[in-house]
């Protein structure tokens, strides 16, 4: 690459940039929550049908109507080699997921480490979809193209990104206490029994619909799917037979807030950066990918990348690791010691120390502490905050961080050390940016770092 080119691969990007951590803190960063609201069309999915408050206790208390139709890009594989792609890449057991099955997939790096995960459908014998984030796509289709496999693969963007400006299935959720009344007075019959991440077959408007048993915020509840023309008259159906069973639809203020009750976290930085294996992958992705153009942020700063990494069991998805098969990173996670791992936790958010921050916003004397938006405080695509334990030394990272209504919390779904997971257990989290937010200018505010005090709780246990 001469002086005046600009990178056309990732590859290249790293190699021209002296540190990808600062280049990567420099993005645009601080209205995340305005651009997951904006990519979904307004027409279809309000930022609020009623307020994101009313919308959280719905899916506690009564029946949520999630539309997941446009944020997620889908792959869609065929041909012979579509499983045995799939197992090659994925860190899960795939001897029992055959049709009418879905699956959680986690795919991890080489070194071990995750690159990203999602869901993976086979509803139908000739087709398996995997729909999540970008960087489990973009993984899985590089290994597609240059693995030599006999397979099919198509991509379906997320609606911001998709240029044929429609989907090719539509996604709803149904939760919360009423959801299974609500799906057999729909189906016109009482559903048959399942189990979690099983698929049936019911009737909704005339139309025969996919449900995945499955859970977003932690409680009972189906996700429904079939294809797209079908969408607006199924949903149609759902709102009117749903007003007898309390129904909320659920806005996208509340949609992305579902993380911290089922203490997920959504956007783990993908561990692609660095591993000497993976540097013909980084190669093939284009130097404008998501993985190159999207924000590292938060209180927690280090200037090597893989501090950044986590490993599947410090995400929770250790028992989801199956070494029954060959698969990208196994070897690296038989030799790892998960029981020495951090383990994920979340952290409730001392209210006093809140309405402090709160209190320091209308001092115009003083630098504030930075902004909090409610209902989801995260500002960068990959958010890293500090938690420090009472001595002050840093014993892991908040990783996502929301206001539940529910809980009258704001809480951050964290990973820590392991002596610090007991509920109960008071901890601290540093929230603004060193020097002030001075390496994400110009997007954030001029701010201080602040301590606030936080203690592990367990969500939904009333």
């Amino acid at each position: 690459m001469t002086e005046n080119q600009q990178p056309a691969s990732l590859q290249e990007l790293l190699d021209s940039t002296p540190n990808f951590v600062d280049h990567l803190y420099a993005n645009r960063k601080g209205s995340v929550v305005r651009d997951a609201v904006h990519r979904q069309p307004t027409q279809f999915v309000s930022p609020e049908f009623t307020n994101w408050r009313d919308e959280q206790r719905a899916w506690r208390e009564t029946v949520a109507l999630y539309d997941q139709s446009y944020h997620m890009t889908t792959t869609f594989l065929r041909g012979k080699d579509a499983l045995p792609l799939i197992t090659s890449c994925g860190v899960n057991g795939f001897a029992t997921f055959s049709p009418e099955k879905a699956r959680h997939y986690v795919a991890a790096s080489p070194s071990g480490h995750v690159i990203g995960d999602g869901v993976l459908y086979y509803s139908n014998p000739g087709e398996i979809a995997l729909v999540g984030r970008a960087s489990g796509h973009n993984w899985l289709q590089y290994q597609a193209e240059t693995g030599g496999w006999d397979v099919e693969l198509e991509r379906d963007e997320h609606f911001s990104a998709n240029a044929a400006g429609r989907r090719r299935v539509y996604r709803y959720q149904l939760e919360g206490p009423n959801s299974v009344a609500l799906l057999a007075a729909l189906n016109g019959a009482p559903l048959p029994e399942t189990s979690s991440f099983a698929v049936i077959t019911v009737t909704i408007a005339g139309h025969t619909v996919y449900a995945l048993r499955h859970t977003m915020a932690g409680g009972t509840g189906y996700e429904i799917y079939g294809p797209w023309e079908e969408g607006p008259a199924v949903k149609a159906a759902i709102v009117a037979v749903g007003d007898e069973f309390g129904l909320r639809q659920v806005g996208s203020m509340a949609y992305f807030t579902t993380a911290v009750e089922l203490g997920w976290i959504p956007r783990p930085l993908p561990a692609i950066f660095t591993d000497p294996a993976m540097a013909d992958f980084r190669k093939w992705l284009p130097a404008t990918c998501e993985e190159a153009t999207w924000s590292l942020g938060g209180s927690f700063y280090s200037p090597d990348i893989e501090d950044y990494y986590f490993t599947p069991s410090e995400l929770g998805y250790g028992h989801l690791v199956k070494f029954n098969h060959d698969f990208h990173g196994r070897e690296a996670l038989e030799r790892a010691t998960p029981e020495r791992d951090r383990v994920k936790v979340t952290l409730a958010w001392n209210a006093e120390d809140l309405g402090r921050m709160f209190q320091e916003y209308a001092d115009p004397s003083a630098v504030p502490p930075k902004y909090i938006d409610f209902p989801r405080a995260n500002y960068a695509t990959w958010q890293y905050d500090s938690v420090l334990n009472k001595s002050g030394e840093r014993v892991g990272v908040a990783a996502y961080t929301c206001m539940s209504w529910n809980e009258r919390s704001l809480l951050s779904v964290s990973v820590v050390e392991p002596q610090y997971t007991a509920p109960g257990t008071e901890l601290s989290v540093v929230w603004g940016e060193p020097e002030g937010g001075a390496k994400s200018s110009p997007w954030l505010e001029p701010h201080r770092q602040v301590e606030v005090r936080a203690t592990v709780v367990e969500v939904g246990r009333h």
